[in-house]
């Protein structure tokens, strides 16, 4: 009886150490996003690429009419954040849904801003150093 006790208060510990570790991510986790989305919307392109992974590519999916689907790769993004072609907005952010698999991450967040309301599927990656990097987006404009 006192080891199954015992058994018990250990597992309890365990677990409540994996859940304060993951809450611990997924607070850092949902800083990133609202970090990048603020840079976009400033237009700190210098900024902005500190929260992407160097493989990053946003996804868009029949935008605005199209029948096809479209990939941007990192430089290509920030330069259009630079420009000013992009950005530029104050948008509010929901996070409606965050899914974590180890050192991974899905999020489904709801920008609306003045120009545009778009919903993201974001995938983030855990580096070694253990930052967040966004590495893909999958952009649905509303």
């Amino acid at each position: 009886m006192k080891y199954s006790k015992i058994i018990a208060l250990v597992f309890t510990v365990f677990l409540s150490i994996g859940a304060n570790a993951q809450n611990g991510d997924m607070q850092k986790v949902e800083a990133t996003i609202k970090a990048f989305v603020l840079a976009g919307d400033k237009n700190k392109a210098d900024e902005i690429g500190n929260y992407l992974d160097d493989n990053y590519r946003i996804v868009m999916n029949r935008l605005f009419g199209s029948e096809s689907v479209s990939t941007m790769d990192k430089a290509t993004y920030v330069e259009k954040i630079r420009s000013k072609e992009y950005g530029g907005d104050t948008r509010k952010i929901t996070i409606l849904n965050l899914s974590s698999n180890g050192n991974s991450v899905s999020a489904t967040v709801k920008l609306v801003g003045e120009k545009m309301t778009a919903t993201s599927i974001f995938i983030l990656l855990q580096d070694a150093k253990g930052n967040w990097k966004i590495v893909s987006d999958t952009v649905m404009i509303e």
